[in-house]
């Protein structure tokens, strides 16, 4: 007898001939959450990713995937012979009975071979555990589900389903760059792309002496929470003051906004060019603020045909909170470190731009000298659960 993790997939059995490429990547995406495991044995069939665990802390590891991407469902189950007694013995040996009132008994014949057929075996080991304990039968409202998956010469026996995070395994749908703000839409956006099966690398701009330091930190503190669904990621800090700041001297005050969120997709294009990275993602919400409207996100989308990935568009304000405090970046969130785009809000920032108007603006300085010094001193900064506390303890020491 065995103990084992069996993982169920969910989604990704809709895929039909691709289904093998996202097993493969669920499969190296579990092996990098449990690489402090290093002899661990994880095999991955078509319908099954099977977790053989050996001697190690089964409750550690049943936690340490349940916010692996890709995964609907799993057990902690025992992998035994298939011969009937053994069986029927195992579940009456391992399971606790005392918790529960009813049970049901659901057998999965993958071996058709076998020589009992599910409705015998599920008769059979109902009789036994009726005659063993005070559980009565109810196959609808069942408080325990006995659940027997027999294989050829081989059987798994478990009795609870714990949910994993479900969708994609991340990285399956290639690469997107996330607008990280330091606000409560951002994250929840980076969240949601990664569960669609996105690898998120971070941009975010900053704009010294006007925002603090400590905006920054905020945004690293908020990309150590994702390392619950990847193993790394990158933050590009942007030194946007400049920049901003010749927007604000030469640009139509109520158009500012506008134009810098302009100046943003343009560096954000151009460093998922250099960095082969295939979308832009954002956490902007339909009409939340002027330069989320429907005529700003044209205006302002105009700079890039590259796509833009919105997870937040047709969500509120109050989804949304509810969406980070699931998460736990909620309170990270509400910090009070302002970035950039609220340092240098106008009063009165259009709300349905004109793209003549716009470009009228815009040809007002010369921008692009000062996008190329953007993307020249960009600081790149790598996290993963080796060195985010040092990342952090660092960036802390330069706050004072």
């Amino acid at each position: 007898m065995e103990d084992v993790i069996l993982i169920r997939y969910g989604e990704l059995n809709t895929k039909g001939k691709n289904r093998k490429l996202f097993i493969d990547c669920l499969k190296d995406n579990i092996k990098k959450k449990l690489d402090i495991y290093p002899d661990l044995e994880i095999t991955a069939y078509r319908d099954r990713t099977y977790i053989f665990f050996k001697d190690y802390d089964e409750n550690k590891i049943l936690s340490d995937i349940k916010d692996v991407f890709g995964i609907q469902s799993f057990s902690l189950a025992k992998k035994v012979s298939d011969d009937y007694q053994v069986i029927e013995d195992t579940v009456m040996e391992s399971i606790d009975f005392n918790k529960y009132k009813t049970f049901k008994v659901l057998t999965r014949r993958g071996d058709k071979s076998y020589p009992m057929i599910s409705d015998e075996i599920n008769r059979s080991i109902a009789t036994r555990v009726l005659n063993g304990t005070d559980l009565k039968v109810d196959v609808h409202n069942y408080g325990l589900g006995i659940n027997i998956d027999i294989r050829s010469g081989f059987a798994y026996i478990f009795s609870e389903k714990i949910n994993g995070a479900g969708g994609f395994p991340v990285g399956i749908s290639g690469k997107g760059l996330l607008m990280l703000s330091g606000g409560i839409d951002s994250p929840v956006a980076g969240y949601l792309a990664m569960k669609r099966g996105v690898k998120i690398e971070c941009i975010h701009f900053a704009s010294p002496p006007y925002t603090s330091k400590k905006a920054l930190h905020k945004v690293l503190e908020l990309v150590g929470k994702y390392l619950r669904y990847d193993n790394e990621f990158i933050v590009y800090n942007i030194p946007f003051t400049k920049l901003q700041l010749e927007i604000n001297n030469s640009c139509d005050n109520t158009y500012s906004m506008t134009i810098s969120r302009r100046m943003m997709y343009r560096i954000a294009d151009r460093l998922c060019e250099k960095q082969c990275i295939e979308v832009i993602v954002n956490g902007e919400s339909i009409a939340q603020v002027a330069s989320q409207t429907l005529q700003s996100m044209v205006a302002i989308n105009n700079v890039t045909n590259r796509p833009i990935i919105r997870p937040c568009v047709c969500l509120d304000k109050i989804e949304i909170i509810d969406m980070a405090k699931k998460i736990d970046t909620y309170e990270t969130s509400i910090l009070p470190y302002e970035d950039c785009c609220t340092i240098f809000l106008p009063p009165h920032p259009i709300i349905a731009p004109k793209l003549e108007n716009v470009l009228k603006n815009e040809n007002k300085f010369d921008y692009e000298s000062l996008l190329d010094e953007c993307l020249n001193n960009i600081e790149r900064i790598v996290i993963n659960s080796n060195n985010i506390n040092e990342v952090l303890d660092i960036e802390e020491e330069n706050l004072f």
